[in-house]
């Protein structure tokens, strides 16, 4: 897999999003899902941390001045993304708070996407990583403000284990 390979930015991360149909089982699987009806979220400001979180637990041990740590359950990550918030964009995106599950795909590259070629594949002009997982979209709150310009924070949960890093090599 040939995933970002030097330090960057990632200047051209992206968020597409599908409606879910059922779990794919490969990376190319979610890749489908993602390319054929996926929808960008678009004026993104800032994404959140991407990926799995540790399973550890801090336990509290009587007498001793730190805690101990053992292996538990992970707690899925806080999904915020925070956008620029344009109207028009924004009108269909509230209307995804249906509870329905979506189909993520959070995608890093540090260079432009060509994401279809002219019979519709996928193809790619850069190398890139990404991480798919389901999810739904919980809730979006506008931030307005007098000095910068107004935002809104989408917030996305997850429904299942992510997967990735995955890569769909430069063509």
């Amino acid at each position: 897999m040939a995933h970002i390979a030097s330090l960057n930015s990632s200047v051209y991360t992206s968020l597409k999003y599908a409606e879910y149909t059922s779990r794919p089982t490969t990376p190319a699987g979610w890749l489908d899902l993602a390319d054929s009806d996926g929808v960008a979220v678009g004026n993104v400001r800032e994404f959140p941390s991407m990926g799995t979180p540790a399973n550890i637990v801090n336990v509290p041990v009587y007498g001793q001045k730190t805690s101990s740590q053992v292996q538990g359950q992970a707690d899925a990550p806080s999904l915020e993304i925070t956008v620029n918030y344009v109207a028009e964009d924004m009108t269909a995106f509230h209307d995804l708070i249906d509870g329905a599950p979506k189909v993520f795909r959070f995608m890093m590259t540090a260079a432009a996407v060509t994401e279809a070629d002219s019979t519709g594949q996928a193809t790619l002009a850069t190398d890139n990583t990404e991480f798919y997982f389901t999810g739904k979209v919980e809730a979006i709150l506008v931030n307005p403000a007098l000095t910068d310009a107004t935002t809104a924070t989408i917030t996305l949960s997850a429904q299942t284990d992510f997967v990735g890093p995955a890569t769909l090599a430069a063509a």
